[in-house]
């Protein structure tokens, strides 16, 4: 089949390779020329495990390819993805200006029958406009199809390539049928296919990411309250997670979540749920509940070593939101490196990944080790901020030979905390004693 991806972003340039794997001659578009001159050269502009793999052996294999012609790409395509972003807007809905503009585009080009996907995760009832948007460019016949993505940043090939199921939202067979054909190499093992309205598909992201998001803070929540009663939010959640009502995914304590989606979806449904009159309070405290995590290190810092950080220095172990990437788009550890410089801190960070991208939001106001050993170097503290492997069994006495002073403050809950206090470390952690 002839694909076009509208958008070379962490969703476009995943779903582009991932469909261009299974045979299918798959066109990326995007306006950013810089991008696409990188992509063509063998360059990825995205760190996500896998993907540069896929991407080289598909351009290789001819398969694959990238533009800036969207015109050209939509005449020679059958099915075209619109996977470009939907950022926050300053009321805190959707913003749909680029997936408007891009299906305005779309209709102005086709030239037969074409299926229009939005892969852009777009509150209920964004098909209809993008429907009326492409109907006034075009006499042409087409479909929109609503087929919100379900990829882990980490992990979003496997997620692609092997999906726990595939929603398609369709108001016509025709544009049902092409859509089960494209995704039916995906879900040979039995993963289903669900065919819905459009509306009910487009609400599905948002009610899969606030579900995730709200078992995140009611964790950190509890984690919270076993420190004012001394007990250990670890054993809490190993005997709720033997509920089989529960489970164990996503009751981790730690320092909130960040990323491109749960904390904008969550915004998004608070707004659009407001707009028709309802009030979603639940999600409202999910979110401020997760904004006072961000920075609730700051207090045990506070506490330990007090407000003012003059002439201290604080080591940072991870600045991206979650380890196998290196997007710090809402990442807890933007609040509390702001939060140690306010205090007069040095911070001296360490990130495996993000590094590049902390010195786009930083710039020179703070240092960037090489690694995590050299962070901690004449430290006065050590923040463990995000779960990277290679955080999880450190060299201990390394890190406490190299530290002014043995703190350690986990926001992660990494380390065993009677093996750590042991070996000589003032050590504290998320709602354990």
């Amino acid at each position: 089949m002839r694909i076009a991806v509208v958008g070379t972003g962490y969703v476009g340039l995943v779903v582009g390779a991932c469909f261009a794997e299974t045979g299918n001659e798959v066109i990326c578009v995007d306006r950013d020329a810089n991008k696409v001159r990188k992509l063509n050269r063998g360059g990825i502009p995205i760190y996500e495990p896998g993907l540069e793999e896929l991407v080289r052996r598909n351009r290789h294999e001819r398969r694959l390819m990238f533009t800036t012609n969207l015109p050209d790409s939509v005449r020679r395509s059958q099915v075209v993805f619109i996977a470009v972003g939907t950022p926050t807007g300053e009321d805190g809905s959707a913003d749909l200006k680029y997936v408007l503009g891009v299906a305005r585009e779309i209709g102005r080009a086709m030239s037969g029958y074409t299926v229009v996907v939005d892969k852009s995760t777009v509150p209920a009832g964004t098909s209809e406009l993008v429907s009326a948007v492409i109907r006034r460019e075009t006499k042409h016949p087409f479909s929109v199809v609503s087929n919100p993505e379900f990829l882990k940043q980490g992990a979003a090939v496997e997620d692609f390539l092997k999906p726990d199921r595939v929603v398609i939202g369709a108001n016509d067979e025709r544009a049902a049928n092409i859509m089960r054909d494209l995704y039916r190499p995906f879900t040979r093992t039995g993963a289903p296919i669900m065919v819905m309205d459009c509306a009910s598909a487009e609400l599905c992201k948002y009610a899969a990411n606030a579900m995730l998001a709200t078992r995140i803070s009611f964790m950190n929540e509890i984690a919270n309250v076993c420190e004012l009663f001394g007990a250990d939010a670890d054993k809490v959640r190993q005997a709720i997670g033997a509920d089989r009502r529960i489970g164990t995914a996503f009751l981790f304590p730690g320092i909130g979540y960040g990323g491109s989606c749960f904390p904008k979806d969550v915004q998004a449904i608070i707004k659009f749920s407001a707009d028709r009159k309802y009030r979603f309070r639940v999600l409202e405290g999910v979110q401020a509940v997760n904004a006072a995590q961000k920075v609730r290190l700051l207090g045990k810092l506070d506490k330990a070593l007090g407000k003012n950080l003059r002439g201290k220095t604080i080591a940072v172990w991870g600045l991206a939101f979650k380890p196998r990437t290196d997007d710090m788009r809402e990442a807890p550890s933007v609040p509390l490196i702001q939060g140690l410089l306010e205090r007069g801190a040095k911070v001296r960070a360490y990130d495996p990944e993000a590094r590049n991208v902390a010195k786009g939001i930083f710039k020179k106001k703070i240092s960037y080790a090489r690694s995590a050993y050299d962070a901690v170097r004449d430290a006065d503290a050590l923040l463990v901020v995000t779960e990277w492997n290679e955080f999880r069994e450190p060299d201990f006495k390394r890190v406490k030979r190299l530290m002014k002073t043995p703190v350690i403050f986990d926001g992660r809950n990494l380390y065993d905390p009677k093996q750590v206090r042991a070996l000589g470390f003032k050590y504290s952690s998320m709602g354990r004693p």
